[in-house]
């Protein structure tokens, strides 16, 4: 049973197989190689028809090409004649209709009409191909129509704007200014020409569309007359004024007046402010603000319902905002605090000004310099007090010094009474009880720390007022204001330190008395700056409030500069002192007539400067300061004697009387050089003090003692190292001054034998 059924299957199998391959694929085989037939005779058909195109068509191509490249040149030559005819005509027709309106007077056709024939000129040079020589004749001709426009429109703008100036030779001035006379005409030559505000309109129309309107409203306004001749005097003089006055068929008159000579240098904001307007509006009512100016173009600028009052504004508005800034409100500022309240007045004029401007429509934008300048007072304000406080302060440094006031142990500052800061008010109230508990029953003295008695410049005492009415107007005034001040107060005295020195060297190096005066001047703003800080710094905004305001970094600085001064000044004093001593022979051989009188010449000569500088000095310098002086200058000199002395070897009786007596007329008169105070009587006590100021007198009068003593003497005030002798020279100096008094004998061997 199986094995018929496999049978069959097999069967089934070749069948199916025998049935596709000679059934199916054999018709289909057939049907391909038929197709192939067909594809090469299609394939030969081609290569004909392409070797067909290659010989006859691409020839034929060529040709049409070539004759339709031709043709397109040729239409684009008709098409540039057709046109170069077409703005040739045009320009044609344009002259013609600009002559038309120029004869008939109007303006603004003869402008528009030479605007296209331009415009037809500028297109035939924009082909490139054009070459016409007539071209330069057509540019020649709009060139001069368009002058002969142009002249014509002036002759219109000097018939109704007529200008009456002064001449160029006189000099400038208030009474050449009064010849200056604007006449805005109104008159008409005949009875068909338009009437001055629309005649006005074709000529400004015209010269807007030409593009001269610009240029001509400049020279109107900037380059010749009415910023220079009529409103920048307005506001330099304040003597002149406008006077404006209609005249029947003539027009509007405007001249310079001077109605009182004014005493005053400058004009006021609000005079300034009152007559410029007079001046603009009497301007824009009969002149500029007739006209508004349509929609027009020139090369640059377009102007779109624009009048002349905004193009005049633009071109004057800088510089006549500045002259008034440099020469009416910068003079207005005032020139303390207490008058800073008073100038808001000023800038509610300026804004007033500035608004009627707008309505006028000569400004434009929101905010000006000028009323900026105007709200910045208080920088302002500080500005030109700081600029003041420095020019003053130097012209006192550089004024006379020897003008001088006395100073007191009780002299104080004038400081003002100023508002107590509320934290020290409350420090005060809780703090009260505990000073009185917390008093010292031992108190100062009422001058510790005080000045001593002394003369200063009565121009530094004026500097010190300056300084401290500055500060005053930092207190209360706006941070950055009251910084300037602080800052320019610094400023003064680094001035000082800087200039006085310089400017009057020369004169501090010859002038005792003035070396004197500048040492006190240092040594005064020396002791003031150490407190004055202190008192201002509680009531000055941040951060002055917060210890930048102080002045203590300046104190060793003037100290320092007074000292040397001074100090420079002993130093000539002492080289003039020690070249005197010099003319004295080393006080040797006094016994010759010749060389006592020259040593007796020097002593005297020292003597007398010693008291010319002590007249010089009283009553100037403090008391101490001039006793150490005094006596650092007689030291000096003693000094110098007692050196000269020691160097002698041989001394006879003759020469030691000779000695003697110089010094002794050094010991009388040498105290009475210390006269530091005016009255006579006082100054005994400073006489009597001189061992205490000059550090070898004591020495000196030894020495004195020596030259007339005897041996014994000599050894009793040596006492065996333990007497006066012996606390003011040593053993070798007392056996040099020994064997030079004395000759060679056994008593000197023995006095010699007992220096030890």
């Amino acid at each position: 049973m199986s094995t018929s059924v496999s049978i069959r299957g097999g069967d089934e199998e070749v069948c199916d197989m025998m049935n596709k391959r000679y059934s199916e694929f054999l018709p289909s085989l057939q049907g391909s190689q038929e197709l192939m037939v067909q594809v090469d005779e299609v394939s030969k058909e081609m290569d004909g028809l392409k070797n067909c195109i290659e010989t006859e068509v691409q020839q034929n191509v060529h040709v049409a090409v070539a004759e339709y490249a031709k043709l397109k040149q040729q239409l684009e030559k008709n098409t540039i004649v057709i046109t170069m005819l077409r703005h040739l005509k045009e320009f044609h027709s344009a002259m013609e209709e600009f002559n038309k309106a120029l004869l008939e007077k109007k303006y603004v056709d003869a402008a528009n009409q030479l605007e296209r024939a331009r415009a037809s000129v500028d297109s035939l040079k924009g082909w490139k191909t054009s070459q016409l020589l007539l071209l330069s004749a057509l540019s020649s001709e709009l060139t001069v129509q368009r002058e002969n426009l142009i002249y014509h429109l002036g002759d219109e703008w000097k018939r109704l704007v007529i200008w009456r100036l002064p001449s160029s030779k006189e000099p400038a001035g208030v009474k050449s200014f009064l010849k200056v006379e604007l006449n805005l005409s109104h008159a008409c030559n005949k009875d068909s020409e338009a009437k001055p505000p629309a005649l006005l309109g074709c000529v400004l129309q015209a010269l807007a569309i030409q593009g001269d309107l610009q240029h001509k409203i400049k020279l109107f306004s900037k380059s010749q007359v009415l910023l220079k001749t009529m409103l920048k005097p307005l506001v330099m003089y304040p003597s002149l004024s406008v006077r404006v006055s209609e005249q029947p068929g003539e027009g509007t008159i405007m001249a310079l007046q001077c109605l009182q000579e004014s005493h005053n240098e400058k004009s006021t904001p609000s005079q300034v402010y009152s007559k410029l307007l007079l001046v603009l509006r009497t301007l824009h009512s009969h002149l500029l603000g007739t006209v508004r100016l349509g929609p027009c173009r020139n090369d640059i600028r377009i102007l779109l319902n624009v009048t002349l009052s905004a193009i005049l504004g633009e071109l004057i508005w800088e510089e006549i905002s500045q002259c008034i800034i440099h020469e009416c409100l910068l003079y207005s500022i005032p020139t303390n605090n207490s008058q800073l309240e008073k100038y808001k007045t000023v800038i509610k004029e300026t804004e007033e000004f500035e608004k009627s401007l707008k309505q006028m429509e000569y400004l434009q934008g929101d905010s000006t310099e000028l009323l900026k300048y105007a709200r910045d007072v208080n920088c302002h304000f500080a500005s030109k007090k700081c600029k003041d406080v420095i020019v003053a302060a130097r012209k006192l440094m550089t004024s006379k010094m020897h003008n001088t006031v006395k100073i007191t142990p009780d002299y104080k500052l004038r400081l003002p009474k100023l508002p107590a800061p509320a934290s020290e008010l409350k420090v005060k109230q809780e703090t009260i009880k505990d000073e009185m508990t917390m008093e010292n029953t031992k108190q100062l003295s009422a001058w510790s720390l005080s000045l001593p008695s002394c003369r200063i410049s009565e121009s530094v005492q004026q500097l010190m007022e300056l300084a401290l009415n500055t500060l005053c107007e930092a207190v209360g005034s706006s941070t950055q204001c009251a910084l300037q001040l602080f800052f320019t107060v610094r400023n003064i005295f680094q001035l000082f330190y800087d200039v006085v020195p310089t400017y009057h060297k020369e004169n501090l190096l010859k002038f005792p008395h003035l070396a004197a005066i500048q040492h006190n001047n240092c040594m005064y703003l020396a002791h003031h700056l150490l407190t004055l800080g202190h008192h201002f710094r509680a009531r000055l905004p941040q951060p002055l409030s917060e210890g930048v305001a102080t002045f203590v970094d300046m104190v060793p600085g003037f100290r320092k500069l007074g000292a040397q001064c001074f100090l420079a000044q002993m130093n000539v004093q002492r080289a003039e002192m020690l070249e005197r001593l010099s003319t004295a022979h080393n006080f040797c051989n006094l016994d010759d007539e010749d060389n006592y009188i020259a040593a007796s010449k020097a002593v005297r000569q020292v003597i007398h400067q010693l008291k010319q500088l002590g007249t010089v000095w009283q009553d100037v310098l403090p008391v101490s300061i001039y006793c150490k002086a005094m006596g650092n200058l007689l030291n000096t000199a003693i000094t110098e004697v007692i050196a000269k002395i020691m160097m002698l070897e041989d001394i006879s009786s003759e020469d030691g009387e000779h000695l003697h007596t110089l010094c002794q007329t050094i010991i009388e008169e040498g105290p009475l050089v210390f006269i530091p105070l005016a009255e006579e009587n006082k100054n005994k006590k400073y006489q009597e003090e001189v061992p205490l100021y000059v550090r070898k007198w004591s020495t000196f009068k030894e020495l004195v003692i020596v030259l007339r003593a005897n041996l014994q003497e000599i050894v009793d005030r040596w006492a065996d190292a333990k007497g006066p002798l012996a606390s003011e020279f040593s053993s070798s100096e007392v056996k040099n001054l020994i064997r030079a008094l004395f000759q060679n004998t056994e008593r000197r061997a023995v006095a010699l034998t007992k220096i030890k």
